[in-house]
This record gives C-alpha cells, sequence and structure tokens, in this order.
C-alpha cells in the first residue's frame, strides 16, 4: 500500500463533502499538472491518502482511501489525457494538522508538502504517514 495526499479547496469539495459520499465514494476529477496526472496514475486500490484543506486552512483533516484506480477524467474535453480516481472517507484527524506543524516539524523538511505547497497531489513516505497521524492524534 502507498500513501497521498490530496489538496482540496474546502469551499469547492470539503473534508464534510467527502464524508457524505459515504460509501459510494466520489470521483476526484479536475487535476490538471502532469505532475500530479502521474502520481493519480499510480494510485491503486486501498491506498490510503491524506485530505488536505488549502486556502486559508492549509491543514491535513482526514484519512481517505482510494477505491477506484485511474480511469479517463470526466470533466476533460474529449481527447485530453487527464485522469481521475475515486475516493472515499475513512477518519476525520482528531487534531487537524496544519502546513506551519509540518514546516515546524525537523523530521518533515523533505516531505513534498513542506517543499512543494502548491503541487495537489503528492506520494507521502510511511515514516511521514506515521508522523503526521500521530501528530493528528491518530494512529499511523
Amino acid at each position: 500500500m502507498a500513501y497521498w495526499l490530496l489538496k482540496t479547496e474546502p469551499e469547492e469539495f470539503s473534508w464534510d463533502d467527502q464524508v457524505k459520499r459515504g460509501k459510494t465514494g466520489e470521483t476526484w476529477s479536475g487535476v490538471r499538472n502532469f505532475k500530479a496526472r502521474g502520481y493519480l496514475k499510480e494510485m491503486k486500490k486501498g491506498d490510503k491518502f491524506f485530505f488536505y484543506h488549502t486556502g486559508a486552512e492549509k491543514q491535513v483533516v482526514g484519512i481517505g482511501e482510494i477505491v477506484k484506480a485511474f480511469f479517463p477524467d470526466p470533466t476533460a474535453a474529449k481527447g485530453e489525457p487527464w485522469v481521475a480516481i475515486t475516493t472515499i472517507a475513512i477518519a476525520a484527524l482528531p487534531l487537524p494538522v496544519t502546513l506551519a506543524a509540518i514546516k515546524a516539524e525537523p523530521k518533515l523538511k523533505a516531505m513534498a508538502l513542506a517543499k512543494y505547497p502548491r503541487l495537489s497531489v503528492q506520494p507521502v513516505t510511511d515514516a511521514e504517514w506515521k508522523l503526521v497521524c500521530k501528530m493528528g492524534g491518530m494512529k499511523g
């Protein structure tokens, strides 16, 4: 299993929205960056991800799971190379973990979120996953 971080504007699609989708899940679409697309293509069913609110919040708020690996993005124009995945909510973090807290933790200095905060889809290492979960009040 691999770990990821997916970013979204909470005004467009929030953690609460993800939770409301239940076991049906939600198509994570609209990603228009080639690096992020490459990461979407690497995701497998069963992989876990951090649900990250961008904008004013800038924090990890929940944990989700990939329930369907990549497929053509239904929001893309015909012939465009974009892909989407389907996600479900697993659990909210008891304590949201802010970008500032991640950047302040020396053990997370190499985390993609600290280095490339604008990239909407990012890999997360096992060690990063465990530490962010701990910071958020959960077991990794």
